[in-house]
Formats: structure tokens, C-alpha cells, sequence
């Protein structure tokens, strides 16, 4: 049943699987088929907008195409997922949710804190009664763990469910975990330049981007790091969340730093929200220190130039203690290896970004405990976890690092109940306004989890 593919989905024919395309070139026609098709475009207003992605398309005359229309025009703003033209046409089924009712299918045997059962059963509600809720939780707080209990009575009611993230780093930590808390349930992992071709399951993790090709699919969405960028500024990738879900449907945001326009509806109730201001161990957050280092990168990409962070970096190196270095750009990660590479030939380190295409294999080495230390820019900055680690920032006052980032960097410490302290050091040149409300906010957020009396471990 190759229909099965395009369930809750919108896709163009290129995208069809290749038996679907038989059938419609034999039948000629897709309604006999029950395939609902719709063109490229629609218009509204006089305005063209790509079908997909939501973009205002501005009409052109069809030089490139060889369609009858006297303007057709292509959409740019999604044309990494494929040529989306106003001759273009679109193939959808809609969601049946045709899934075998499996009962018992949550395999996690752990215990959530009181603050995590609450944020649980807060989210039960919301399944219940199809509302937005979002799940405000600091880093190390647990938030996968208190999705299960929802997402196993969704998978119990035979809900189709979507876990979305911005970051595909954070949609491959979240899959293995996954697939051991449900192993009775198949699940699909959607993300640009995945090998495994797409299955029609209950259960779909994807990158956000991916969310352009669904079509009121889910009837539980489930968007992790909405803080994230492009997420956090592409308008078209939040259309793209709202046109996934069904019309009666739940969304659950997380975040362990919501946008100031987030925290101005939760303040005016006009978003609810579960606030956990404590990780799951009940230890505080670390609070980074800062230190002063005044052009480092000229001082840095000279190895043999006295410097505190290499004195630092030996001193952890000497204490056999793993750590991860944070720095501003692509660039500048690149030059600063070459040095590395000879200044510490005896230790076991890589250097990571987004235009790595080996980044997997080294955040797994990075994970088994392989390599000594690892370099990044702030594609790691969040959905990642290392057990027993201390964190650097070099730049931290670059603009590259907001309040934000700067929170979600310093969440990579202590995370493990093991190991549940560290030590995390922004090193600048001039202390930023990012810098200051990074610290604060989380000075902040301990200060609320002693007051609920959720601290019981030391700094």
C-alpha cells in the first residue's frame, strides 16, 4: 500500500514513492486514487504564496518551464527541498491514523522527580483537552523523560505523534532514547540528507524543516528548543508546525529559554506553562565564571605564547577531566586546530560545526569517552549530553553568543546525577549585556528552585 507514504503528508510528484507514480500515470488520474492534489501556489490577495513553505512568490514569465501558464515563477525561500512551481502540483491523503493498538508501550522503568510528575500529568491535561502548553525547564531538567507518560497514552489512543526540533544534533539524541523508552513501537527519523527512506509510523522525530512536508498529520506535536535558531526567526517553519497538526489538536513547546515574547504571554496567562526551575538531581545549576582575555585571537594562534586559557586547559588535561571549548565562528575554529594539532599532539581531540559532515562520528567519540577534549561552535550548544565535563567559552562576548546560547552552553554541565557539578568559564575581551543576563538568568532560576525547596545537592 504505497498511499500508506503520502498519509498526512504533501509532496510533489518527484517525491512520490516510485510504485504511487505508476498507479497515478496508469490511472491518469489521481481521484480515482482518493489523492487530493492541489497546485504549487495559492493565491491570496492578488499575493502568490509557495504551497509548502508559505512564501510570498512573485509570478514570472515561464522562460525556464515548459507549462501553458502565461506566468508560472519558483519559490526560493524552500527550494533546498525541491522546485516548488505554480505548476507544480501537490499530493495528499489525509491522516487516517492507522495504527495497530499496542497497550503497555512505554518500557522506561525510572522515576521522575515531584517537579517532573507535575510537568507529566501538566501534560496529560493538555493531550486531554487539545491545548498549547508550553514546558519552560532548565537545562539538565529532564524534559524527555516527562514527555513519556503523554506520549504513551497518545500511542495507546492511536494518536500520531511528531517530536520536531530545529537542530538535528537534538533529533539524534532524542532517537535512541526513543526507541529504548517505546521498543514496541517503529519510529521515523526525518532529517535533510537521511539515508533510510521514509516509513509511515505513529511516532515521527524530525528537524523542522522536515515539518514543510506534512499536512494535519499529528494529533500531538512536540517541538524541542523552539528557542533554536532558524527556528526562533523563520515564520515560515512556524507555519510549517502549525500546518503539520490536525484542526483538534495538542502542542507542547520546550525550552529551557523561552523568548522574551513567550515569557510576556505566560506572564499575561494567555500561554500556559509548567516552570521547572531545578534539574532532576536536585544539585543547582553551576553559575559560570568569567575571565578576562584580551585579544585572544591573535595571542591563541600562537602556540608558544603564555596564555591563561592554555594554562587552564593543561590543568585540566593533568586531571585527566574532559571538556569542551566553545568558540565564535567556522573560521576561526579551523585555524585555531591547526594550531591545537601541534600544541597538543599527545591528546585525542576533534573539532566540530555545521559544515562538518564527519560531526556524528566525533560527538560519538566525544560520548563513548574517546576523545580528551572537543572543539565547537554553537551547533553543540544544546540537545547534547557528556557525562563529566567541564566547559570553556573563548569570546564569550561575541555577538554570536546570547543570553540564550550562553544558557544553553552552560547547561551542558553537571548534567549526569554521577557527575552532577562542573565548572563552566567564559573567557572575553569586554563583558557584553548577553554575558551578564546569561549569568543572571540562571543565578535567577536556582534561586526560585531553593525557594520550592527542589535543591538538595551543592554547587
Amino acid at each position: 500500500m504505497s498511499e500508506r507514504l503520502i498519509y498526512g503528508r504533501q509532496l510533489l510528484k518527484n517525491e512520490l514513492p516510485f510504485e504511487l507514480v505508476q498507479q497515478l500515470e496508469h490511472s491518469n488520474n489521481a481521484n480515482t486514487l482518493h489523492i487530493q492534489t492541489q497546485s504549487g501556489f495559492n493565491e491570496d490577495r492578488k499575493k502568490w504564496f509557495c504551497r509548502r513553505c508559505k512564501s510570498e512568490v512573485k509570478p514570472m514569465k515561464p522562460s525556464y518551464c515548459q507549462c501553458s501558464l502565461e506566468e508560472c515563477g519558483y519559490c526560493t525561500n524552500c527550494i533546498q527541498m525541491g522546485k516548488v512551481k505554480r505548476c507544480s502540483t501537490f499530493y495528499w491523503l489525509p491522516e487516517p491514523n492507522q495504527f495497530p493498538r499496542v497497550e503497555n508501550t512505554l518500557a522506561w522503568g525510572g522515576t521522575l522527580s515531584d517537579q517532573q510528575s507535575q510537568a507529566a500529568d501538566d501534560i496529560i491535561h493538555s493531550i486531554n483537552h487539545k491545548e498549547t502548553r508550553l514546558i519552560w525547564a532548565v537545562a539538565g531538567a529532564g524534559k524527555t523523560e516527562m514527555l513519556f507518560k503523554g506520549i504513551a497514552l497518545s500511542l495507546e489512543r492511536g494518536y500520531r505523534i511528531g517530536i520536531a526540533s530545529p537542530r538535528v544534533d537534538v533529533c539524534l539524541e532524542l532517537y535512541p532514547r526513543l526507541q529504548q523508552a517505546f521498543p514496541k513501537i517503529p519510529i521515523s527519523l526525518l532529517y535533510g540528507g537521511v539515508d533510510e527512506p521514509y516509513e509511515y509510523t505513529q511516532l515521527t522525530i524530525a528537524t523542522t524543516h522536515q515539518l514543510m512536508r506534512f499536512k494535519e498529520a499529528f494529533d500531538l506535536l512536540i517541538i524541542d528548543e523552539i528557542d533554536a535558531f532558524p527556528f526562533d526567526v523563520e515564520k515560515t517553519l512556524q507555519t510549517a508546525a502549525k500546518q503539520s497538526r490536525k484542526t483538534e489538536s495538542t502542542l507542547i513547546y520546550l525550552s529551557a529559554t523561552p523568548n522574551y515574547e513567550m515569557q510576556k504571554q505566560i506572564k499575561h496567562k494567555k500561554l500556559k506553562a509548567s516552570i521547572l526551575p531545578a534539574r532532576y538531581h536536585g544539585h543547582p545549576l553551576p553559575v559560570p565564571k568569567i575571565s578576562s582575555l584580551s585579544n585572544w585571537k591573535k595571542k591563541l594562534l600562537q602556540k608558544d605564547t603564555p596564555s591563561k586559557l592554555y594554562q587552564h586547559m593543561d590543568h585540566l588535561l593533568s586531571k585527566k577531566k574532559r571538556f569542551l571549548i566553545f568558540i565564535p565562528n567556522i573560521k576561526w575554529c579551523r585555524e585555531w586546530e591547526k594550531v591545537m594539532r601541534q600544541k597538543y599532539n599527545k591528546y585525542q581531540f576533534e573539532c566540530v560545526h555545521s559544515r562538518d559532515e564527519d560531526r556524528k562520528e566525533k560527538v560519538l567519540l566525544m560520548r563513548k569517552e574517546s576523545l580528551d577534549f572537543l572543539i565547537t561552535t554553537t551547533i553543540l550548544e544544546r540537545g547534547v549530553t557528556f557525562k563529566d565535563i567541564d566547559v570553556i567559552v573563548v569570546g564569550a562576548d561575541d555577538g554570536i553568543f546570547t543570553e540564550s546560547s550562553l544558557v544553553q552552553i552552560s547547561g551542558r554541565v553537571g548534567r549526569s546525577p554521577q557527575f552532577p557539578t562542573g565548572n563552566i568559564t567564559f573567557y572575553y575581551e569586554e563583558i557584553s549585556l548577553s554575558m551578564k543576563r546569561a549569568i543572571k538568568q540562571i543565578k535567577r532560576m536556582n534561586k526560585m528552585a531553593k525557594k520550592r525547596g527542589l535543591l538538595h545537592g551543592k554547587s
